[in-house]
């Protein structure tokens, strides 16, 4: 049997506003995305880097690693897509495109903007090309239904939810009947395992986090990647290292300071996802490699401590931490409260 350091671990990752800042909120911005060229194709603050030293540190302990992506863009700019990644130097094991002219085809037109049945089906398939005992940590954004999506793929597999829920939640949401008798037989293969370990929402519209708490301690909403790499080197898919290494991409990407990385450090300890502990070890690891601001008053103890740690270079080892528990979620009910907050949000915006 595995241990948790060798079991291979899976990160699958939303290609739209998670990886690239795609715009396709309207159907002008769908027309030019074929025209677009890979150069122009902009990438979210950190992610490459992050992606790159999630791989190395996997190889390191010894795990097999696989990177996949799912993306709601049509196949017909995946050579372009393909091309971008590549001059990111992002290595990756696989790539989905939605097939939008066969909905255009077939005169279902409602479906070109639907996600959740076209998400769910691939990461359901997928999952029949992975080990049995593979772990999977998963990463999305808060534009359309990707807490949703995750949450239902998660419980599925982990066998808290049944094939025989699927009907009655993805009929509320407004799935396509095929897809969603689709997904049903795929959930009926699965093997239950409680194989994701995280769920990681990077909240590109700036979305409240407190909205996603009905999701439990398994997804953590993240306003960069700077705190979602905290959060991987709690859970030691990242080493210090790593974790500077993004805050320094983030700098430059963004055109951030040491210090709006301290708040953004702080924020994800206040609210609950990164032990203090952790917090404690790290900034220390960051204030050392430039990312953070020193304190401009410290303690005799807190330079005799930075003294040491200079000299010796060596972080202190932390517990592996122990799966969030993750509490039973009535679907119907975040379904609905969701989908009148997209309504909210549409009436708002126009």
């Amino acid at each position: 049997m595995a241990t948790p350091q060798h079991t291979p671990i899976v990160f699958r990752w939303d290609l739209d506003k998670t990886y690239l800042r795609s715009e396709f909120d309207t159907f002008r911005d769908l027309v030019k995305i074929p025209f677009e060229k890979p150069e122009d194709k902009v990438t979210v603050p950190g992610v490459v880097t992050l992606i790159r030293h999630l791989r190395r540190v996997a190889r390191q302990q010894g795990r097999e690693v696989r990177v996949f992506f799912i993306s709601a863009s049509p196949p017909q700019i995946a050579k372009a897509i393909k091309e971008k990644l590549a001059l990111d130097g992002t290595e990756y094991d696989g790539i989905t495109f939605k097939n939008q002219l066969q909905h255009i085809m077939r005169g279902r037109f409602r479906n070109l903007r639907e996600q959740v049945g076209y998400k769910l089906t691939v990461l359901l398939r997928q999952r029949n090309e992975f080990p049995d005992h593979a772990r999977e940590v998963l990463f999305g954004d808060d534009w359309e239904s990707d807490p949703i999506i995750y949450s239902l793929y998660a419980d599925l597999l982990a066998g808290r939810l049944g094939a025989a829920d699927l009907p009655q939640i993805l009929d509320r949401i407004g799935v396509d009947p095929e897809l969603s008798q689709e997904a049903q037989e795929l959930a009926r293969q699965l093997k239950p395992v409680d194989a994701v370990e995280r769920i990681y929402i990077n909240l590109e519209r700036r979305s409240p986090p407190k909205i996603f708490e009905p999701f439990g301690p398994r997804l953590i909403p993240t306003f960069d990647y700077f705190q979602s790499a905290a959060c991987l080197y709690q859970d030691q898919h990242l080493d210090a290292y790593a974790v500077a290494d993004v805050g320094h991409s983030i700098m430059i990407e963004a055109n951030l300071t040491p210090r709006h990385l301290a708040n953004s450090l702080a924020d994800i300890c206040r609210r609950g996802y990164l032990h203090e502990r952790v917090r404690e070890v790290l900034e220390w690891e960051l204030i050392e490699r430039g990312v953070l601001p020193r304190p401009r008053q410290q303690s005799f103890f807190h330079r005799l401590r930075s003294w040491v740690r200079m000299r010796t270079r060596r972080t202190p080892v932390l517990p592996r931490p122990l799966p969030p528990r993750q509490a039973e979620m009535d679907y119907l009910w975040i379904v609905q409260h969701w989908q009148q907050r997209q309504r909210a949000d549409t009436t708002v915006s126009t």
